[in-house]
């Protein structure tokens, strides 16, 4: 029997080992923690039931995944569920830009920059799905669809500052900005358009869904799954070097580089050692649970339908907050999101109390308190939501990195998205996958595509992995 071995039990690990037990290979996944999903989890982190994602909340590109698409994992009971609008950035003077599934109607509230809205996002949204089975493969692959691929990286590789020079009005500048700034990076720098473009186009093509009952339900629907085709799971196991790894025909490693170079140790050759020691993590998060009375008050009501709502005011501010935390600096008025999961699954909540989910932008490895930071912001935008707070869970980046090691300095997205990282990660090399040890391979979100719940980064690891095996000789189903 062919075999092996899945360190970690995210959303990138479970969805190689379904894919390995797919093709007949037996999958044993070891995870660190009692319970399984890495930032795919959801638990009461307020008060008695109330359900809070711990760290992953809106899946626009778990919806639209090339791989997740193809499991049906609504036949373990993953079920997708839409506020009535995406997402909302609201300005100081009222106004707000909504980001709505349909490119039509997102368009028309756009007022001066509609025509150009569509025609930024119109066109892209409609081929996202060729566009991301290119994109959501490793760089160095022949594009199935060069043209949309072309297309889109004339665009995306600009500085997501002069993409938001293109938009005449601020709400429509904000809208882009507040998903721009997904990207972690500073929005002057180039290549920085193409994480708000692709989380723009998704959502016009799949929305942004939560997962009904919590971003837990997709670590459910994996484990099932990956159960029901032989594949074992086992917690409270922590693999800290190759001694601790059964053997196994390969091994996959949903671990950060720097754990990968603690756990392969000397037998990973030195040049590959050296990438990833030099591989740069990113700004952090900081975290804040709400036990909320009556939900958020906020002034704007169209904020009050918004699955997603984004606040950082205008674009300037958004990106004069994104060059301070990546410059090492606590902005006062930090970019931060926040989450009302609750409005597209009411199941979360209890009664009138909601559960309110938010972070905000910190530099990296931040000790302070951004937990007021937060507060203000809102209030900023709802004033009297202070009065309806009924318990507060706070988590910085020591917490997030205790409670979830790939975490690096509160680093959520597994890695810088620098000019060379956001496409070369964790180094460059023709299987970035590959850690220069036969048989074994990194899948985290450290590698393409980088962050999401999308899985694909577990998928082409494991790609790799079989076609290995298929080398070696290995009978696959």
């Amino acid at each position: 029997m062919t075999t092996a071995v899945v360190v970690g039990s995210g959303p990138n690990g479970l969805a190689a080992a379904v894919h390995l037990a797919r093709h007949g290979v037996d999958v044993q996944v070891l995870e660190a923690s009692d319970t399984i999903g890495g930032g795919t989890r959801s638990s009461e982190l307020t008060v008695p039931g109330l359900i809070h994602d711990e760290c992953s909340a809106f899946h626009p590109m778990g919806a639209g995944s090339p791989y997740l698409q193809t499991l049906g994992l609504s036949q373990y009971g993953l079920r997708w569920k839409w506020a009535d609008i995406e997402c909302a950035h609201p300005l100081d003077n009222g106004e707000v830009g909504l980001l709505h599934k349909s490119v039509t109607v997102t368009a028309a509230g756009l007022g001066a920059d509609a025509r150009k809205w569509r025609r930024m996002f119109g066109g892209l949204s409609d081929g996202f799905d060729d566009l991301a089975a290119d994109l959501m493969r490793p760089i160095v692959n022949v594009p199935r669809h060069p043209l949309k691929l072309a297309g889109f990286g004339s665009r995306a590789l600009l500085p997501a500052a002069t993409t938001a020079r293109i938009l005449r009005t601020a709400k429509a500048r904000a809208l882009f900005g507040g998903v721009a700034a997904h990207t972690y990076y500073r929005l002057d720098r180039p290549a920085t358009s193409a994480v708000g473009m692709m989380l723009i186009a998704a959502g016009h093509r799949y929305g942004w869904p939560v997962a009904e009952g919590g971003s837990q339900s997709i670590t459910a629907a994996l484990a099932a799954m990956l159960g029901d085709w032989g594949g074992k799971i086992t917690t409270g196991i922590r693999v800290r070097d190759s001694r601790d790894l059964p053997p196994a025909d390969v091994v996959l490693l949903d671990v950060s580089p720097s754990s990968a170079v603690d756990i392969l140790a000397d037998r990973m050759p030195s040049r590959v050692a050296k990438a990833y020691r030099r591989y740069l993590h990113g700004p952090a998060a900081f975290k804040v649970d709400f036990a909320v009375e009556g939900g958020v008050p906020w002034a704007n009501s169209d904020c009050g339908r918004a699955g997603t709502v984004h606040l950082g005011g205008d674009f300037t501010e958004i990106a004069a907050a994104e060059h301070d935390i990546v410059t090492g600096r606590m902005p006062t008025r930090p970019f931060v999101l926040v989450g009302q999961q609750y409005l597209a699954d009411p199941g979360r909540s209890k009664e009138n109390l909601h559960p309110l989910y938010a972070y905000a932008h910190v530099p990296q490895g931040y000790t302070g308190d951004a937990t007021e930071a937060i507060v203000a912001q809102i209030e900023r935008f709802a004033p009297g939501f202070r009065d309806r707070i009924l318990a507060t869970v706070s988590r910085g980046p020591t917490q997030l990195t205790a409670s979830n090691p790939n975490y690096v300095g509160g680093d959520i997205i597994g890695g810088a998205n620098t000019e060379t990282q956001v496409v070369l990660r964790p180094r460059f090399a023709l299987d970035p996958y590959n850690t220069g040890i036969p048989g074994t391979y990194l899948c985290s979100a450290s590698t393409p595509p980088g962050a999401g719940v999308h899985g694909m980064s577990g998928f082409n690891a494991a790609q790799s992995a079989l076609n290995y095996l298929r080398r070696q000789g290995k009978h696959l189903a």
